[in-house]
C-alpha cells in the first residue's frame, strides 16, 4: 500500500466527518462510529484483496497482511456495536484534532525549506490544535455544540490541508507526510 495517497485519505475523511457532525449533530456520534468503522474496513480489505490477488510466482513469500485483517475486524466491531464506542469517541476525536494540528504545523515548518511560509498559514493549525485540546478536557460539556465545533474544525482541517498542498505540495510531495505519525 505504498502508493496510497495518505494526504488525500486524511483530507477526505476529515471533510466527511466534519460534514456528518455539522448536518446531524443529534445522531452524529452513532453515524461517526459507523463511518469510522467503514473507514477502518476499506484499507484493510484493500490490503487483504491485494494479498489474495497478488502474482504468486513473483511474490511467493508474501506475508498475510495481519494489520489489514485487524483493521477489518475492528471496523466490523465498530459497525456491530456503535453505541459502545460513543462514550470514548469524543476523546478520540479531540486526540485526532490535536494530532492533525501538530501534523499541519510540522508540514509548514518542513515547507520552510523551499521558501517563506507566511505566519497566517499557522493560524488554522494552531486553532485546530486548541480546538482538540478543548474537546479533550471538556468532551461532554455541551454535546451538540461540541459536535458542531468538532465538525467545523474537521472541515477547516480538510480544507486547510488542501490549501497547504496546493500552496506547498507541488514543490515536494513529502511535505504533507511529516513523520509525526507512524
Amino acid at each position: 500500500m505504498k502508493n496510497v495517497n495518505y494526504f488525500m485519505l486524511r483530507t477526505i475523511f476529515a471533510l466527511v466527518i466534519g460534514l456528518v457532525l455539522i448536518i446531524w449533530p443529534a445522531n452524529a456520534l452513532i453515524y461517526l462510529v459507523i463511518t469510522i468503522g467503514i473507514l477502518f474496513m476499506v484499507p484493510g480489505l484493500i490490503a487483504i484483496f491485494g494479498y489474495l490477488l497478488r502474482n504468486k510466482q513473483r511474490y511467493p513469500d508474501a506475508r498475510f497482511p495481519l494489520t489489514g485483517a485487524g483493521s477489518v475486524l475492528f471496523g466490523i466491531l465498530l459497525l456491530a456495536m456503535p453505541g459502545f464506542f460513543v462514550n470514548i469517541l469524543m476523546y478520540l476525536l479531540g486526540f485526532i484534532l490535536v494530532l492533525g494540528g501538530i501534523q499541519q504545523i510540522a508540514s509548514l515548518v518542513s515547507a520552510r525549506k523551499w521558501g517563506r511560509v507566511p505566519g497566517g498559514f499557522y493560524i488554522v493549525p494552531v486553532l485546530i490544535l486548541i480546538c482538540g485540546i478543548v474537546v479533550l478536557f471538556n468532551p461532554f460539556g455541551v454535546a451538540a455544540t461540541a459536535l458542531v465545533l468538532l465538525g467545523i474544525a474537521s472541515m477547516v482541517y480538510g480544507v486547510s490541508e488542501l490549501v497547504n498542498w496546493f500552496r506547498f505540495g507541488h514543490r515536494n510531495d513529502d511535505i504533507d507526510e511529516a513523520k509525526i505519525l507512524p
